[in-house]
This record gives structure tokens, C-alpha cells and sequence, in this order.
């Protein structure tokens, strides 16, 4: 079993009261101030590892860190290798205090090349190939276990992420994003998502999740099937709000730790593989800690 964080943006915003540009943290790494808080961000859920005895998967901090989210922000191509590997670094040293207690997993994050909640322009998967090629080929010059393509709503990009770091020799990880029916924002079945991405890559994923929605809007997309023994990881919402209503939210809504543990352990008994746990928007390491309580008893 390995626990992750969980909603890193929302608690840094909403929590923490930072000014994340375009929902991107990895801009607090320009200055130290801005390093302490991801440091302190990711330090309850180190302590809940080591109660629990499990391990810990932390993404860096680079979910919008891609050419296009990066020149919105005033970054260079060169800028943006330099912050990537920064925030590796970041994870590295912080693995190093630790001392292998808990035992952390590195994860070089990427995201979506556009907004992750809708397909407006949808590339083909050889352009999200080439598009995603430079963010993953700066994580083999790091310390980054794993390359994890995060809250992708359609399979051609997920194919080009896989395709991209298949270059590299890292493990990928793909994670979906679902709507309240259970489907891609593109309109397809999560199995059927799954198994695109598997045939156009020769299986090459060592794992797919899904993550940013809630568990009651994941369960209508499983089914007695062997896709979803491909499913190791879940980092599901707090909320059981739709995608449309959370982008229209200006309060955080945080549901409930207990609650939405439950679900996890709802979902286990059709996930039998799932074991990486931990939370998206909305939560914070209370929920990961009901989490990881339910499910290592």
C-alpha cells in the first residue's frame, strides 16, 4: 500500500492563502518562501506514512508545468527544464531527511495540456507525443522514480504521455478524470479509455488511477471486468459537486473525511488491485488519513 497527498492547489489556495497563477504551484519554487510551503504541504502526510507503515507516492509540484501552461506564465522553454528539475530536487532532499522513514516515491507530475475538466482542442496522439516529450525527457536527468500523467479527460493524450515516456526508460502511471456518469469528459467509458490506451501502447503503463472526482461518480464507470484490474490508484474529490459546479465554486468544499473513506472502501471490492490511495481537490491529510485508516486494517 502507498498513500499520496492529496489536493495540493486547493489546500495551497484555499487553506494556505497563496496565489497559484493558472492553478500552477510549481511557481512557488522561485523563491524559499515559497519552497517552505510546499515543504510543510507535504509534511503531514509523511507523518500519516510512517504511523501507518506504509509507503508514499509525492507528485512534484509540476502538474501545470508543460510548454503552453508555462509561457502563460512569462516561463521560457529553458526556464521551464530548470523548474522541473527544481522541483524533483525538492522531493529528493526531502527524501533524504527522512531517512527512508517513510519510504517516498517520486513522482514527476503531468498534466493536461489544456483545461482538465473539457476537450476543446483535442490533439491526436501523436501531437500530444510530442507535445509531453519535453516535460518527460526533463525527468530522466532527475531523481523521479515514476513520469504520472494526472486528470486526463481523453485517450489520445493519455497515449502520447505513455508514448512520450517510453523514451525516457521511467515506469508511467496514466490516471483519467470522470464525470458524475462515470465517463471522460470526451464522452468515453473509462473501460473503453483504458483498454484504447493499452492497445495503442503495446500495454506499456505500469498502472492507470483515476483522479479529481468523487467515488459515488467513479462507481456508475465500473464493472465486472479485466480493465479494471488495471486500476491500482484512486485520488478521488471530497466533494460530490459535478466538474461544471466546482469550476463555479468560490468556497472549497472539503465533504466529509469519514464519508468519503467510505466510498474508497466501497470501490475496493471492484478494484481489487487498488493500492495507491490518496486525495484530489478538496481534500487535505485528514481525508487521506480516514483513507489510509479503512484501508490497511
Amino acid at each position: 500500500m502507498l498513500i499520496t497527498d492529496g489536493g495540493m492547489e486547493t489546500t495551497l489556495i484555499f487553506k494556505d492563502g497563496l496565489d497559484l497563477p493558472e492553478f500552477a504551484s510549481f511557481v512557488l519554487l522561485e523563491d524559499q518562501a515559497g519552497c517552505e510551503a510546499l515543504l510543510r504541504y507535504y509534511e503531514p502526510y509523511l507523518e500519516i506514512a510512517r504511523r501507518r507503515g506504509v509507503g508514499i507516492q509525492l507528485d512534484a509540484p509540476t502538474w501545470r508545468a508543460s510548454r503552453d501552461w508555462g509561457k502563460r506564465l512569462g516561463y521560457s522553454p529553458e526556464a521551464l527544464v530548470d523548474v522541473n528539475r527544481r522541483a524533483v530536487a525538492l522531493l529528493e532532499g526531502l527524501r533524504e531527511s527522512t531517512g527512508g522513514d517513510p519510504e517516498i516515491v517520486i513522482s514527476g507530475c503531468i498534466g493536461p495540456r489544456g483545461d482538465a475538466y473539457r476537450v476543446d482542442d483535442a490533439m491526436t496522439a501523436e501531437e500530444a507525443e510530442r507535445y509531453h516529450s519535453e516535460q518527460a525527457e526533463t525527468f530522466t536527468d532527475t531523481s523521479a522514480d515514476l513520469i504520472s500523467g494526472l486528470t486526463l479527460a481523453y485517450a489520445n493524450e493519455a497515449i502520447g504521455i505513455v508514448r512520450s515516456a517510453g523514451k525516457t526508460g521511467l515506469p508511467v502511471v496514466i490516471s483519467f478524470t470522470v464525470e458524475t456518469d462515470g465517463r471522460l469528459p470526451s464522452g468515453q467509458t473509462l473501460g473503453g479509455a483504458i483498454d484504447q490506451v493499452d492497445a495503442e501502447t503495446d500495454g506499456a503503463a505500469a498502472y492507470f488511477m483515476v483522479n479529481c472526482a468523487h467515488p459515488t461518480h467513479i462507481a456508475p464507470a465500473l464493472e465486472e471486468a479485466s480493465w479494471t484490474e488495471r486500476i491500482h490508484g484512486l485520488r478521488a474529490n471530497a466533494s460530490t459537486k459535478s466538474h461544471a459546479e466546482l469550476d463555479e465554486a468560490d468556497e472549497l468544499d472539503e465533504g466529509d473525511p469519514d464519508e468519503l473513506a467510505a466510498g474508497y472502501e466501497g470501490l475496493r471490492a471492484q478494484l481489487r488491485n487498488l493500492n495507491v490511495v490518496g486525495g484530489c481537490c478538496g481534500t487535505d491529510h485528514r481525508h487521506v488519513d480516514a483513507i489510509s485508516a479503512v484501508l490497511t486494517r
